[in-house]
């Protein structure tokens, strides 16, 4: 998905899928109203399609180690600033008042990883500011379920998707999302693509360890769409460079 089929990636998850999540998220953010804009560090930002809606509120610097997804972000955000780097890893030197992690955080399918991705999220969070995750479930939220969709592009190339999410075993720490995608070409030529991704899937209490290991004691709360939200406030113990 990231990688051969990433230039399809606006006709499967647009930017205008994310408006509602967007408006739900801003206000936990603390916005003040004539401020100059603040700034926003996105880790695995993806295709940026919910960039694209905080864009106006924020200087952004978005993030993602694929890429093809990178040069999709490009197009829909060309204003923001664009960097390759993996969110577990990367070091800029610099600090933001806010850091984002959206759904990437999935991909951090063990421990380790969700604590390297926290201690970067803290680097770059100057003290005092914000850092926020919203992974698609934690352990108490998961349900098995499937959902699909896709959309058509004036070049005539259209896609269709099926995403179905399970858990072959309750008792480790992952699960299993299965896409199958139908993929039209501008002559019309259809073809079938699967794609497997392991996910994380880790208790609300693990969590809230990890950002409080990580530095950025963190309260948690459901969204709109019922999906967890944690928020972080990174205090002066998370040793990170000024800007």
């Amino acid at each position: 998905m990231y990688e051969d089929l990433a230039e399809w990636w606006p006709l499967l998850s647009p930017p205008a899928e994310y408006e509602g999540e967007a408006a739900d998220l801003l206000p936990r953010l603390d916005i003040v109203p004539g401020a100059p804009p603040a700034t926003m560090l996105e880790l695995g930002a993806g295709g940026g399609s919910l960039a694209f809606h905080l864009k106006r509120h924020f200087r952004m610097t978005l993030t993602d180690r694929s890429p093809g997804m990178s040069a999709v972000s490009r197009a829909v955000n060309p204003e923001c600033e664009h960097v390759l780097g993996d969110m577990r890893s990367l070091r800029l030197g610099r600090q933001f008042d806010v850091v984002l992690i959206h759904d990437a955080i999935m991909y951090a399918t063990d421990p380790e990883a969700v604590q390297a991705t926290l201690r970067t999220a803290a680097t770059h969070c100057r003290t005092g500011g914000t850092v926020v995750v919203l992974p698609d479930f934690v352990r108490e939220t998961f349900e098995p379920g499937t959902d699909h969709g896709g959309s058509d592009a004036p070049d005539g190339r259209g896609l269709r998707y099926l995403e179905w999410s399970w858990d072959p075993d309750a008792a480790d720490d992952t699960y299993l999302v299965e896409y199958a995608f139908l993929l039209r070409a501008a002559d019309g030529i259809v073809s079938v693509a699967h794609d497997r991704h392991v996910e994380g899937l880790f208790a609300r209490d693990r969590w809230l360890g990890w950002f409080a290991e990580a530095g950025i004691p963190a309260s948690s709360a459901l969204d709109s769409f019922g999906r967890e939200i944690f928020l972080g406030i990174r205090n002066g113990s998370a040793a990170g460079p000024a800007v």
